[in-house]
């Protein structure tokens, strides 16, 4: 059957039906991509202070001086006369023994002596008498020697009645127990009506007394720390002279106790002993503290810390800032382009306020990534955002100032 329409327009469809094919075959234009924004990152100025480095020890707090006391006289207790726990001066009456058996041995041998006495003036008479008659032949020889005799035997035993009578006053008077130091007096071991042991034993001691103004805090030093702290003092020391000792050289220390943070107190070293313990390789090391508040007590656990170095300046970061690639310390600076370089470093000591100390491998004025270093990747872009070094308080304490500094400090109060 032929087509009803015209053979031009079958034409005209058929182009408009290849045209519109052909444009729907044509691919759309693409839209550019839009590249990703830098990684976002914190960073901070490295921090620049003065610093001084520091070793720290443990240690434990002791009296300066320490008596028990004992009784040196056997007898019955008459009066325990302070209460546990006081404090007590020299020459304080502590403790009462019945004291009359020791009067009545002070009496027996002031009689004893008052017998030689009279027993000494006969012999002297006697001699004198003996020496007139002799020449004469009224008296024998043998007469005169003995009066003699008889006065050398009453000199003899009047000395010794005056030994009896210093013992026996001495006995009187160790009845009474007073404290020989100035200090606190423990509990009393023994009460009212206890017979108690004159001598060295266990049931002699009555109490303990303990110093409390200056009290000392001993520590233990290891070998290779003395040894680097002797060496900085021999540099130190003027050439061709010896090092002075601990006590001339007025080292001040830090000390803190286990309920309190950081190092509050300061004293001065004042004593090492004269030997290394070859068993532990450390020397016992001494430190004096003032106590007229009464803060410490013999036998408190304590932190110790020493200065070993001048006030220095240097730079520090966050520990957070740093990182670790096989072994190697590093941090992430981000320079004027915002790129990301790596830098190994050498890290000093941690200070109180959680910042380390970079010994080398850091400039003054840098920027280093502190969150966001996981992430970040050297020779990238990011962006940074600026912010405080971050810090966190190691033992809940600021920075400590040097050690000098608080010794004139405390002068300059006092």
């Amino acid at each position: 059957m032929k087509s009803a329409l015209p053979r031009s327009v079958e034409i005209f469809a058929l182009t408009i039906s290849f045209s519109l094919l052909a444009f729907g075959c044509e691919r759309a234009p693409e839209t550019p991509a839009i590249p990703p924004r830098p990684l976002e990152v914190t960073i901070s100025q490295v921090v620049e202070r003065s610093v001084v480095d520091y070793e720290d020890f443990t240690g434990h707090m002791a009296a300066h001086d320490a008596v028990d006391v004992r009784a040196r006289v056997r007898g019955y207790l008459n009066n325990v006369n302070f209460i546990d726990g006081q404090e007590v001066k020299t020459g304080t009456l502590l403790f009462e023994i019945d004291p009359r058996t020791f009067e009545a041995e002070l009496k027996n041998a002031e009689g004893q002596k008052a017998q030689w006495i009279a027993k000494r003036d006969k012999a002297k008479a006697d001699v004198a008498r003996y020496e007139g008659l002799v020449p004469t032949g009224a008296a024998s020889a043998q007469d005169l020697d003995k009066a003699r005799a008889e006065q050398g035997e009453a000199v003899a035993a009047i000395q010794s009645s005056e030994a009896a009578i210093d013992r026996a006053k001495l006995d009187l008077e160790f009845s009474k127990i007073t404290a020989p130091i100035d200090g606190q007096v423990g509990r009393a071991l023994v009460t009212k009506g206890n017979l108690v042991q004159g001598g060295t034993g266990e049931d002699a001691l009555l109490s303990t007394i303990v110093s409390l103004d200056p009290i000392y805090a001993y520590f233990d030093v290891d070998e290779r720390t003395a040894v680097q702290f002797r060496e900085r003092h021999r540099a130190a020391a003027p050439e061709g002279k010896s090092i002075p000792s601990v006590a001339d050289l007025k080292i001040p220390i830090l000390l803190g106790l286990a309920s309190e943070d950081g190092f509050p107190h300061t004293g001065i070293m004042d004593f090492a002993n004269n030997q290394v313990d070859p068993t532990t390789g450390t020397i016992q090391v001494r430190g004096k503290f003032d106590n007229s508040k009464r803060e410490f007590k013999p036998g408190l656990f304590a932190r110790v810390r020493i200065p070993f170095s001048d006030p220095y300046p240097a730079l520090l970061v966050s520990e957070f800032a740093v990182g670790t690639d096989q072994g190697q310390k590093y941090v992430l600076i981000v320079n004027d382009q915002s790129l990301v370089e790596k830098r190994f470093v050498k890290l000093g000591p941690l200070q109180d306020d959680g910042l380390r100390v970079i010994a080398n491998g850091l400039k003054s004025g840098e920027w280093i990534v502190v969150n966001g270093l996981q992430r970040a990747r050297p020779g990238k872009p990011v962006t940074p955002q600026k912010a405080e070094m971050p810090s966190h308080q190691v033992g809940g304490t600021a920075p400590a100032a040097h050690p000098s500094e608080a010794v004139k400090k405390s002068t300059n109060e006092k």
